[in-house]
């Protein structure tokens, strides 16, 4: 086991890996903006260095700056978390080269998985169902997209290889608005993520978002850790998700499930992984593959009782998976939702000082959030300032704690979004189960303030 490990990240996900490293022995470093100086993963950490000014380009996303303090701490290895560098195979790279370990997958298999192209040749040649679309990258020739989209029929979406966070997509419905879509999409594609390379999929109509997390060893043990559902969400950003997903038959989870270790064993994956599929009318069509721990991966550990971080330290560590398949057991049912520091119906950020914080609690409620009383919550960063997490042994059970936690939760001095989340906690239509990713947005429209 590593005796030191540089924690390369803020907000919650930082103090979610600072207490696995506490629970292991291991001393954490904490990493921080000038932004975030009085964070509580600070105060709490038995060493931090600050790694620059508060835009992310000159911090959490420069990897001189957090190298270096790996060097003068003598960290061993480097635990990236979620967001900033955590998907970003050159920084891997550099981190290996440095003389340290990467807590997560190797550089290859991050820039596999990164393209969305390369990740679908990689997931149709180990039997992973795919959104059927064009074999690869679109040509330039007009006619040959046109024959594509043909093929695979309309409406198609455009999407870009490079892209992710639900940027660089775009839905055609027609032939007529083809080829300005497309052409359109790669502006944006090579401008947002230096690559203008674009692909076709069939669009589903109404899909839900599943996903399986996986995790591998190196020396190519892998399990599923069941699925999630993340189909709430708005614009692509996830706002509630629950494990297990409703109403999905337990037959088909094993089949996908089978095939995502597979998949793992045959591309040599270490670490903690999710594949992320659409799934509509008993069909699952891979989407993409998120290399790193995800944020909605409290409620799996909820329901599996397996600690996902501390599992990812060990297997970077070179340890083997504790555990095989078949010890896998799934418990009742967990929801989560995301709070964050904006306008709960029209998103807009609320940065600015939290004059009361008061978190829930009581049987089956986990919190986990880097903020406190007099907390400052910085205008630099993503809005999310926590999330609440509930467990019980059913689904109307967790929907009972979710209701009662929001309930007790009190967040002054700055807008949050858990006024909404109080709102579709008792909407009947997620209360039965199985919305579509589209749910949301659509719910959102008729409940304008």
């Amino acid at each position: 086991m590593f005796k030191k490990i540089l924690v390369a990240n803020r907000g919650e996900i930082a103090l979610r890996i600072q207490r696995a490293c506490r629970e292991l022995g291991v001393k954490a470093v904490m990493v921080y903006s000038e932004a975030d100086r009085d964070a509580k993963y600070v105060k709490l950490a038995e060493e931090a260095v600050c790694i620059g000014p508060p835009p992310s380009n000159l911090s959490y996303l420069n990897m001189p700056a957090i190298i270096s303090a790996a060097e003068v701490t003598d960290s061993e290895a480097i635990h990236p978390g979620y967001g900033f560098l955590s998907e970003n195979a050159d920084f891997a790279e550099r981190v290996e080269k440095s003389g340290f370990q990467f807590i997560g997958p190797t550089p290859e298999n991050i820039r596999m998985m990164g393209d969305k192209v390369s990740a679908k040749q990689a997931m149709i040649k180990a039997g992973v169902p795919c959104v059927p679309g064009s074999e690869g990258e679109l040509p330039d020739s007009p006619v040959e997209i046109r024959r594509i989209a043909k093929a695979v029929g309309y409406p198609v979406i455009i999407k870009a290889a490079g892209g992710g966070g639900g940027r660089g997509m775009r839905v055609v419905h027609t032939e007529a608005a083809l080829i300005n879509a497309v052409q359109m999409t790669k502006a944006e594609a090579g401008a947002a993520f230096g690559n203008a390379a674009v692909y076709m999929e069939k669009f589903l109509q109404n899909p839900r978002h599943i996903e399986i997390q996986i995790l591998a060893d190196k020396f190519k043990n892998a399990v599923y850790l069941g699925e999630r559902d993340c189909s709430m969400q708005r614009r692509h950003q996830k706002v509630i998700e629950e494990a297990p997903a409703p109403g999905i038959p337990r037959k088909l989870i094993e089949k996908i499930g089978e095939r995502c270790t597979a998949a793992c064993k045959k591309i040599g994956y270490r670490g903690a992984g999710t594949f992320e599929f659409l799934y509509e009318d008993g069909e699952f069509y891979f989407i993409e593959m998120n290399t790193r721990v995800q944020v909605e991966h409290p409620v799996t550990e909820l329901i599996t009782g397996i600690d996902i971080v501390k599992t990812q330290i060990r297997v970077a560590a070179g340890e083997k998976l504790p555990f095989k398949q078949g010890d896998i057991v799934l418990r009742g049912h967990a929801i989560e939702c995301r709070v964050n520091a904006e306008d709960p119906y029209n998103f807009v950020p609320s940065p600015g000082r939290i004059t009361l914080w008061h978190a829930p609690g009581g049987p089956g409620v986990r919190v986990d959030s880097h903020v406190y009383n007099n907390y400052f919550v910085p205008p630099n960063y993503d809005s999310m300032i926590g999330k609440i997490i509930v467990h019980g042994d059913t689904r109307e059970q967790a929907l009972a704690r979710m209701r009662s936690a929001l309930g007790e939760t009190v967040i002054e001095g700055i807008n949050t979004n858990i006024p909404l989340h109080r709102e579709l906690m008792v909407d009947a239509k997620f209360m039965a189960g199985g919305t579509n990713i589209h749910y949301l947005e659509e719910w959102l429209s008729h409940h304008k303030r």
